[in-house]
C-alpha cells in the first residue's frame, strides 16, 4: 500500500499539486494550518461548507477589511446569521497559495462551542468548496494528505 501512496504522491507532484498535511480532530473534523494575509490560524477543512469563513472575533487578528453583507450564512444547526465579507485576501495553506481570496465572516461560536465539549482547541475559520474547487483538492483521508493546485 505505501508504494501506491508513494506513486500518488509523484503522479499529483507532476501535476503541479502542492502536498499539505492535516489531522483529525476527536470529533472527526479535518484540521489544518492556513496562513490568511500572512497570519497563521487553526481551520476547518469542510468539503460540505460552500464557502470559507472565519468569525467575528477574528476580524483584527487575520487584517481583513470587512464590509457589511446583505448575505445570511446558515449551518451546523444555525440559520439566518448575519454575515460581512472581506475581499482581496491572501491565503496560503503549506505550499499552496491564491490571492484576491473572499471570505465570509460570521458567528462561529456554534462550532467552537461544539468543538469545545470535546476538549477539542478553538478553530479561527472553515475552509470550504470555494477553495477546494478552485485548486482541484483531491483529499487522501488515509495517509492525512491534502492535495491542492
Amino acid at each position: 500500500m505505501n508504494d501506491i501512496n508513494n506513486e500518488l504522491h509523484f503522479i499529483l507532484k507532476d501535476k503541479g499539486y502542492k502536498k499539505i498535511n492535516f489531522k483529525i480532530s476527536k470529533t472527526q473534523h479535518l484540521l489544518i494550518k492556513v496562513r490568511l494575509n500572512g497570519v497563521l490560524g487553526d481551520f476547518i477543512l469542510d468539503t460540505g461548507a460552500s464557502t470559507s469563513c472565519v468569525d467575528f472575533s477574528v476580524i483584527e487578528h487575520f487584517n481583513l477589511l470587512a464590509t457589511s453583507s446583505q448575505t445570511t450564512a446558515s449551518g451546523a444547526g444555525a440559520i439566518n446569521m448575519a454575515t460581512k465579507i472581506a475581499n482581496n485576501n491572501s491565503l496560503s495553506i503549506g505550499r499552496w497559495k491564491t490571492d484576491n481570496t473572499p471570505i465570509i465572516i460570521f458567528d462561529l461560536s456554534h462550532v467552537n462551542a461544539a468543538l469545545d465539549q470535546y476538549k477539542v482547541k478553538p478553530v479561527h475559520g472553515i475552509i470550504g468548496a470555494d477553495i477546494l474547487m478552485r485548486s482541484h483538492a483531491i483529499i487522501d483521508y488515509a495517509n492525512k494528505k491534502l492535495f491542492l493546485r
